[in-house]
């Protein structure tokens, strides 16, 4: 992630904008809102896509609209963000972006952020002690971050009251890197191009599990809570997962790092530099892609600019996106 230039920190008059003008979303009973953390700009197609054939930009450039893609400069426009989901009885964070005070030197726009994360999750209503449960797709540094915060010189779970949920094989692969390991991944997902960010489990998982809150769970596509399962995506990390809501007949789709551009919904080739195992993040994202055009469920994504979050149908022999 070297090659992002983080935006300007927003003033505190652009910030309260940026609240105000957060779309709030409706499915079934679920109240869905984005907390944003970070606008980020300057990948360009084949830093982004290292190896990937230049014509698949050239192809779709005009499906892609301003804000995820600077036309003039040839710049690819991303968002890091959590999801809020309220229901009848649940506070709960989907992924926590990447927190402050983080050391993380190797990707200096995460480098020890400051940011208003938790100011912008207070104007949507929440308090940290509210939350009551946070589901992590997986384990890497702009995902988890918010997990914990710096307190007298300690790593502290930010959401004392919640449960957090995510992959065993994810924390038993983190833990086993951490202490110094060469963990061994499942051979079906081909061989491993990258690994996790150091650092990250040791400030932002091991604290959680120390502190009692963590919930390890089989990736499988099983109910975690009432209407919420995790769907096995791997690819973009060892036993990645992307978390299907139900309620009411009514299905949303939190997609995670599946893909990080609208232009893989219409290039699903594209593989992200930040894909760990290759070959299974191709499978994953089509299945992916398979399944949110016959569902027709909203896609909440991580990484996409404007909304973050839109409907995936078919295109003839493809796929296409649009935003909500």
């Amino acid at each position: 992630m070297s090659a992002i230039t983080p935006r300007p920190a927003p003033t505190e008059a652009e910030d309260l904008s940026v609240t105000k003008e957060t779309k709030t979303y409706h499915v079934g009973d679920a109240v869905i809102t984005r907390i944003d953390e970070l606008s980020l700009a300057a990948f360009q197609f084949d830093t982004l896509y290292p190896g990937a054939d230049p014509d698949a930009l050239e192809r779709q450039r005009s499906r892609l609209e301003a804000g995820p893609f600077d036309a003039a400069t040839g710049t690819f426009i991303q968002s890091i963000h959590s999801w809020l989901i309220k229901t009848p009885r649940h506070t709960i964070l989907i992924d926590t972006a990447t927190g402050n005070d983080k050391n993380r030197p190797d990707i200096p726009p995460l480098h020890r952020l400051n940011e208003p994360f938790l100011a912008r999750l207070a104007a949507a209503g929440v308090r940290p002690d509210d939350v009551d449960h946070v589901l992590l797709t997986h384990v890497h540094a702009d995902h988890v971050g918010w997990n914990t915060r710096l307190v007298d010189g300690c790593w502290t779970p930010t959401f004392p009251n919640a449960t957090y949920i995510f992959s065993r094989v994810e924390q038993a692969y983190g833990e086993s890197l951490a202490n110094g390991g060469e963990p061994a991944a499942n051979p079906a997902l081909g061989p491993a191009l990258r690994k996790p960010a150091d650092r990250v489990y040791d400030d932002s998982v091991r604290p959680v599990i120390d502190a009692g809150l963590a919930r390890l769970v089989t990736v499988d596509g099983g109910e975690v809570l009432e209407g919420i399962s995790f769907i096995p995506t791997p690819g973009h990390s060892v036993d990645h997962a992307s978390i299907r809501l139900v309620s009411r007949g009514e299905q949303a789709l939190f997609a995670g790092d599946v893909m990080h551009h609208p232009l893989q919904v219409y290039e699903p080739s594209l593989n992200s530099c930040f894909c760990e195992f290759p070959e299974a993040a191709l499978r994953s994202r089509n299945a992916v892609l398979e399944d949110a055009a016959e569902s027709g469920a909203t896609v909440f994504t991580t990484h996409f600019a404007e909304s973050s979050t839109g409907r995936i149908r078919r295109s003839g022999e493809r796929f296409a996106w649009q935003f909500l």
